[in-house]
Parts: C-alpha cells; structure tokens; sequence
C-alpha cells in the first residue's frame, strides 16, 4: 500500500513539474490532476490515501479564511443580490441537467435529479443514496463536470487575459513560527469539530470558518508559507486523478456524453449570468462569472486565488451555493417524486 501511495504522489508531483514547465494556468492543481487521472484511467494502480484529500482541502479553507478582513465583509454584503441570484441559477441548472439527462439517456428521474444538482460530489452520492439512486453514475456524473469546469475554466481565464483584475490581499502577511502552529491546531480542530457534526465539505469549510473569524476580529497569528498554498492544490489535484478507474470512459460512454454536453451547456450560461449580474454588482465580470461557474468551491477557489480574481467574492458565491443546493435537493426531489405518483 506504502509503496502505491508513493507512486501516486510521484506520479501527480511530476505531473504539476510538467505543468510548470509548460507555464500551465494553476500548475500544481491541473497537472497533477491530469498525469493521475491519465495514468490511472491507463491502469495503473496507485493509491491516494483520504488523509492526502482532506489535508489539501485543510490548507485551501485555511488560506481561504486569511482573506476575509473586515473592509472584505463590506464588499460581499454588497454583493449579496447576486450572491442570491447564483444560487436561484445553481437551482435551475439542476432542473436542466434532469431533463438533459432524461431525454438522451436511460437513468431514472432520481439519478437525473442528483446527477444534475450542482452541489458537493459526496452531499450528492449520499443523497442518492438515501433515496435510491444509482450512486455509480451520481458519483461519475460529478467526476466528469468537475473535471471538465476545473480544466477549461484556468485556460479560458488564461486565454482572455483578466489574471489580476479583482486582487485581494489577506490579513495576515508575515509568517510566525508560534502564531502559526497556534492557526494550525485551531482550524484543525474545526475541521474536526464540522466531521463530528456531519457538516458539508468539513475540511473546507470548518478552518475556513475558524480563519475567517480570526482574520475578521483583527487576529493575525500568521499567514501560510507560500509552499503550502503549492502543496494544498498539488493533493488536491492528487485526489481529484484518483477518482478514474480504467473501465470509467467505458462504462456508461453515452451517460457520460450527455454529462459533458450539459456541463458546456451550463458554462456558457454562466458566462452569460455572470455578463448580466455586472450590470448590478461593481465586481468585475470575470469574479462573477467565476462565482457562477458549476465547479466545486475548493476548486474555484484556488482558480480565483491564483488568477487574482476576488477570492471573497468568489468563495461566498460557492459556498452559499452549496450549501443551499444541499439543503433543498433532497426536499425538492421528495416533492417532485410525490407530484409525479400521484399524476401517473
């Protein structure tokens, strides 16, 4: 096991090196993102242990959380309008997805609905699961769109020019040996304390909050090295390559098309949504856009911190949108399969 897990951690940090190299957009995330997921979907059988995902995710929330100063709290309730609005879009995104994948595959109504909802993978196979979904193709549906979003969206950015446009600087600025063991064992613990309580995307959310509320009371223990920021995205591009398997382009090819046409479909109308909330919001069009994007908020966040483009903004879109697409999912289906029992 030792030894598979070592491979998987050389495979993915040659691949964010290649990536270097090549002066790839987010580097230490998409290259080892696509050297795992190409060697695993090859048949090659490394290891990427839950711990290497969790800790990934530990350091984005963390350095997430270092943002948020008080000047930076102003801003996003000025932006709560189209904060409210991408999460209206992120519902209705599900809606289309569902009738997407009802008309050109052969899933059932729930596996649509749970497949299509734009939330965290996990909240979502969990969901389906309790209400007996096919979690198989939940879970695939998930991978493909967050594959998809996570590697067009740094080259799209790339490719227009906007890295730069919405910079925010974090609170803490220098690094303390003390201050920063004190910042590591506090957001460890509310990680800890959001999986005792069963909370959504636990190791993201719980030091975010913890940071956040540190930063935002004038409480600067320490910033990050800058090598931790490089490691967070390298384990989770790691894990996100883990996910394919070699039989995973052909276990379900028209599902997963299907999947692919309503993710592009979905970032086109983001691009548009995000267009049209300028006109209300004084953030630039790439923040918006970036907050209305159908990825995951780990994922968007480190796109939005590496390109500079309002990682407030962006996080607060991403993270209200899931949580609120986790809260009404499941009633929404509930309601949806009653409606459809009681008109057949």
């Amino acid at each position: 096991m030792l030894l598979r897990v070592a491979g998987g951690f050389g495979i993915a940090l040659a691949g964010a090196l290649l990536a270097v190299w090549a002066h790839m957009p987010l580097p230490w995330m998409l290259g080892a993102l696509l050297l795992t997921a190409a060697t695993r979907i090859a048949g090659v059988g490394t290891a990427c242990p839950r711990p290497a995902r969790n800790a990934g995710q530990w350091v984005i929330g963390t350095s997430l959380g270092l943002y948020f100063t008080p000047q930076v709290l102003g801003h996003i309730g000025s932006n709560a309008g189209p904060i409210i609005v991408g999460m209206v879009f992120a519902l209705a995104l599900a809606f289309l997805g569902t009738a997407i994948l009802r008309r050109f595959t052969d899933v059932d109504f729930k596996t649509a609905w749970f497949s299509s909802a734009i939330g965290g993978a996990s909240e979502m196979a969990n969901l389906a699961e309790r209400h007996g979904a096919r979690i198989d193709r939940v879970a695939t549906a998930h991978s493909v769109r967050v594959l998809l979003v996570v590697v067009a969206v740094p080259f799209i950015f790339q490719w227009w020019g906007v890295a730069g446009l919405d910079p925010t600087v974090p609170g803490p600025r220098d690094v303390h040996g003390l201050g920063l063991a004190a910042l590591v064992a506090l957001t460890m613990v509310g990680g800890a304390a959001f999986v005792k309580l069963r909370l959504p995307n636990p190791w993201v959310l719980g030091p975010m909050l913890v940071a956040m509320l540190l930063t935002v009371s004038n409480i600067e223990l320490s910033a990050l090295p800058d090598y931790v920021p490089k490691a967070g995205q390298l384990l989770i591009g790691w894990s996100l390559g883990h996910r394919y398997r070699p039989d995973f382009f052909r276990a379900a090819p028209r599902f997963i098309a299907a999947v692919a046409g309503f993710t592009v479909l979905a970032l086109m109308l983001a691009f548009g949504v995000g267009a049209m909330l300028s006109l209300w919001s004084a953030a630039p069009i790439p923040t918006l856009i970036l907050g209305t994007t159908p990825g995951g908020i780990a994922e968007m966040a480190i796109t939005a911190k590496v390109l500079q483009l309002g990682v407030p903004v962006v996080t607060a879109f991403h993270v209200t949108r899931m949580v609120f697409v986790v809260i009404v999912t499941g009633p929404i289906y509930t309601y949806l399969a009653r409606k459809q029992s009681n008109s057949a």
